[in-house]
């Protein structure tokens, strides 16, 4: 399928915004912890996608025959922004976005086995190897024994919800042939609320000592920017487009990424996280 070029530079946009996702979320953890956190964002989202629906008239309640889909890819929504915001909480911002731009090398191995026409190839293969390589270099750091660690262990929670969210995309695309992508997004939220609700209320003390313009700016970002406007923009390119195509153009986030927690939290840049952003970079561009 021929991807028109207005396609491409609005997948790149969402995929740059993308980038900055962690680093926003790294803000938000100063006052909410992981689950309070995502219940925040998701909350932001919901408001911000039933306001579309209702501008575009869209139908957000959903049919009998949808809420078994939507209940199951609601479970691994849930568990992939759980296991990516833990694991944000216990490693650096700069590291887990260049880990959680994975998610189109697991998107290509699902599509392989579960989208008609969307073959891995020998290119896709490389392009695999190269951005996997990158991987390796931030999870192992030089040390066979990085991964005991508590930034260790973050690093492979994040590389784990980059897992759970190319299989998501690749499954909801599937969805998407029969549910209207903007129902199906919001429904994914509304579903996750009370387990994030009840996991925050549980387990989580909110920080409000630390409350201040950075943190709340970073959970409107998640939630407007990403949970709402990047959603449904990348819905509507993976409901069109093949998936493993447009998010194929991530290869823009983990630079973006890097560069804003570099500008925005003063990370250090070691030599690891350079290679590794690189080559990440660079498989996703070859597989693309």
């Amino acid at each position: 399928m021929t991807v028109p070029a207005k396609a491409i530079v609005i997948a790149i946009a969402v995929h740059a915004l993308w980038g900055g996702n962690p680093v926003a979320v790294k803000f938000g953890l100063l006052v909410f912890p992981p689950m309070w956190s995502a219940f925040v964002r998701f909350a932001i989202g919901i408001a911000c996608i039933v306001l579309w629906a209702r501008h575009r008239g869209i139908a957000i309640r959903p049919a009998r025959a949808e809420w078994l889909p939507l209940g199951l890819l609601s479970a691994l929504f849930t568990v992939q922004i759980g296991a990516l915001n833990f694991g944000l909480d216990l490693t650096s911002a700069s590291t887990g976005s260049v880990l959680v731009a994975t998610n189109p090398l697991f998107a290509a191995v699902c599509a392989h086995f579960l989208i008609t026409g969307d073959r891995l190839t020998v290119r896709k293969g490389l392009g695999l190897a190269i951005a996997f390589l990158g991987v390796s270099l931030l999870l192992l750091r030089g040390s066979a024994f990085a991964g005991l660690h508590a930034d260790g262990l973050g690093n492979w929670l994040v590389l784990a919800s980059a897992a759970l969210l190319g299989l998501r995309l690749v499954l909801s695309s599937r969805v998407m042939q029969r549910i209207d992508p903007v129902r199906l997004n919001v429904w994914l939220m509304c579903l996750s609320l009370p387990f994030f609700a009840a996991g925050g209320l549980a387990f989580e003390a909110i920080r409000w000592e630390n409350l201040a313009w950075p943190p709340l700016l970073g959970l409107a970002y998640q939630g407007i920017v990403i949970a709402g406007l990047g959603f449904m923009v990348l819905s509507h390119l993976l409901k069109h487009y093949p998936p493993s195509t447009m998010v194929g153009f991530s290869f823009v986030a983990p630079v973006a990424g890097v560069l804003l927690a570099l500008g925005l939290l003063g990370e250090p840049v070691s030599a690891e996280l350079v290679a590794g952003m690189l080559l990440v970079a660079l498989g996703l561009y070859v597989r693309k």
